[in-house]
């Protein structure tokens, strides 16, 4: 039997902990309780740099499951198919996940809930074990996305088999609980690190592939095409699917509150304004990696007739002979490896906030995290052995399929919660957000089902 740390029970609410307005019951301990209100923020009359430096890093933690590498095959797919006209898209994702984003740093600093333990408090038992589920299932997605790109970058950098890659990289549960120990500033450093790393790279890679900048600047605008070309539409919503991560809402309404914020009014929108100026911030560095791949692709692939490079092994080998860069290829694959390393020190975390949050139950940090990764390394092992390259870049793109299917099922109680009056007391969304919020639910639930068909049945 797995060694489980004491909880709370649903029904036990006591007096001195009575149920706030607009939630059924009394809150119970916070996730990642280890780390919760561990990082003083300044005064009101701070300098604006000061408080913005103390709350800066759950941003950028977030921004790691946009640019992970399951959006990887989408974004060169794109790029070397249609060149830079897909850009528009990408744009498009990331505005939409900086509004999600600012929602779920929202309902985390207001109700001090994450939106694991509100479903929990606002939906029956067995609605809150399907949703769960669900998520539970996409945190194993996302995770096999991570198992498959750092074992690709092994193999790439060091000519280390896919199937010795997929079974190293559950040494990733030691090194992530060993710097999680070391506090959580340490931990968001290491993932700012990581960014920066992949930033630098990407950066290189566009200056060696010499895109037609002008090329670039069209492909921001939106284009009919888009939506009236089959495969092109197909492409499009595979984008938007790998770009908006459904775990990452509950991840960035709990780490959030690792920030002892004053429990007042003041202090609340404090928190949301600088909160929301992180995570805002950080998606734009996501975008600019992800704009970066299709440009790389669309640079190196589209204009020079390689209009079939679909997956992570066709770019690498095509990079230094396409560009002439003999380094290209490398700093390709030191890019996709901090990618999936990064990706997998989020994950850790989101594992953890949706096991506490909808449960209730806490399992010591190595069990629960060795769960989730041998979840995702055993089907990964299986299909390295059997089918080799083409059934990884399959099963990559099933990863993304199945992230896509779970998104509305975090998007739309994200969405009620904060616009809920009772809950959110006077930090409801206004009108207009919440008319926005809704617009683009509909179009994320709407472009994911269209996907999920035509994977399925067209």
């Amino acid at each position: 039997m797995p060694s489980v740390l004491p909880s709370t029970p649903d029904t036990e609410v006591t007096p001195q902990t009575p149920p706030e307005a607009g939630w059924r019951r009394a809150r119970t301990a916070p996730s990642l309780q280890e780390v919760f209100a561990t990082i003083r923020v300044p005064a009101h009359d701070a300098s604006f740099w000061r408080k913005l430096m103390a709350f800066w890093g759950p941003g950028l933690m977030v921004a790691v499951g946009y640019m992970d590498p399951g959006n990887w095959a989408t974004d060169i797919a794109g790029g070397s198919r249609f060149g830079y006209t897909l850009l528009s898209v990408i744009l498009i994702s990331n505005l939409f996940a900086m509004l999600l984003q600012h929602l779920a740093a929202k309902l985390g600093i207001v109700t001090g809930r994450d939106l694991a333990q509100a479903c929990r408090d606002h939906f029956s038992k067995p609605v809150s074990m399907v949703l769960w589920f669900l998520c539970e299932v996409a945190i194993a997605a996302c995770d096999l996305a991570e198992v498959i790109g750092s074992a690709i970058a092994l193999n790439l950098l060091f000519g280390l088999p896919l199937p010795w890659g997929v079974v190293l990289t559950i040494l990733d549960v030691m090194v992530v609980l060993f710097f999680q120990n070391k506090g959580f500033r340490v931990l968001e450093s290491i993932v700012a690190g990581l960014i920066v790393l992949i930033f630098g790279c990407f950066l290189y890679e566009i200056i060696v592939s010499n895109p037609d900048y002008f090329g670039i600047l069209s492909g921001l605008v939106p284009r009919p095409e888009v939506v009236t070309t089959p495969g092109m539409l197909y492409v499009a919503i595979g984008i938007l699917g790998a770009t908006v991560m459904p775990h990452n809402l509950y991840l960035h309404s709990s780490i959030v509150q690792t920030r002892a914020i004053e429990q007042t009014e003041q202090g609340k929108r404090m928190a949301i304004k600088f909160a929301t100026i992180d995570s805002t911030v950080a998606l734009f560095l996501a975008f600019f990696v992800n704009a970066a791949i299709l440009i790389t692709a669309a640079a190196a692939f589209h204009k020079n007739g390689h209009h079939e490079v679909a997956d992570i092994n066709q770019a690498y080998e095509l990079l230094a002979p396409v560009l002439g860069a003999g380094a290209a290829s490398i700093v390709f694959a030191v890019a996709l490896l901090a990618s999936g390393q990064n990706s997998t020190l989020t994950g850790t975390l989101a594992g953890q906030i949706v096991m506490e949050g909808f449960l209730n139950l806490r399992l010591k940090p190595w069990l629960r995290r060795l769960i989730t990764r041998a979840i995702a390394v055993v089907p990964a092992l299986i299909v390295t052995l059997l089918y080799g390259e083409k059934g990884t870049g399959e099963l990559l793109v099933l990863s993304q399929v199945i992230l896509s299917f779970q998104l509305s099922f975090a998007v739309v109680p994200l969405v009620m919660f904060t616009g809920s009056k009772a809950k959110m007391g006077v930090f409801a969304n206004k009108s207009w957000v919440q008319l926005l919020a809704w617009l683009v639910s509909g179009v994320i639930i709407l472009l994911n089902v269209y996907l999920l068909w035509e994977t399925f049945f067209g």
